[in-house]
């Protein structure tokens, strides 16, 4: 659970894991916002395209969930509306894409080593 800071607004969020895609369930759980306002959030919000796969089922990446803490702040702390919230970002340069070197590194061994699991039940 997400600890309370000094306004009951501002809520500490939890670090977002180095992980290549995120449930919707996860993304809820790390930016402490409902599923239903993420999906509505995406209908507002162009930047916000998360992948969809099987069954329509949204698959959320790392930049997504900075864009959402982004959207979260500016919608409940800084007390924007959605119409100023999208002319801002509009504005503001682009959350960045990339992961930082670190991130990069750790999610490439990652993928290394699921492909060698993936090589080794296909041989």
């Amino acid at each position: 659970m997400p600890e309370l800071k000094d306004s009951t607004k501002e809520i500490e969020l939890p670090p977002i894991p180095f992980k290549r895609y995120f449930t919707i369930r996860e993304v809820s759980d790390l930016c402490s916002v409902k599923p239903h306002v993420l999906r509505y959030w995406e209908q507002e919000f162009s930047q916000l395209k998360p992948s969809k796969r099987r069954g329509n089922r949204r698959y959320y990446q790392h930049h997504d969930v900075v864009l959402i803490r982004q959207i979260r702040t500016l919608l409940y702390s800084d007390g924007f509306t959605i119409g100023g919230a999208k002319q801002y970002l509009v504005a503001k340069p682009k959350v960045v894409k990339e992961f930082n070197p670190e991130m990069q590194k750790q999610l490439l061994n990652e993928i290394k080593q699921d492909l060698e699991e993936i090589l080794i039940l296909l041989a």
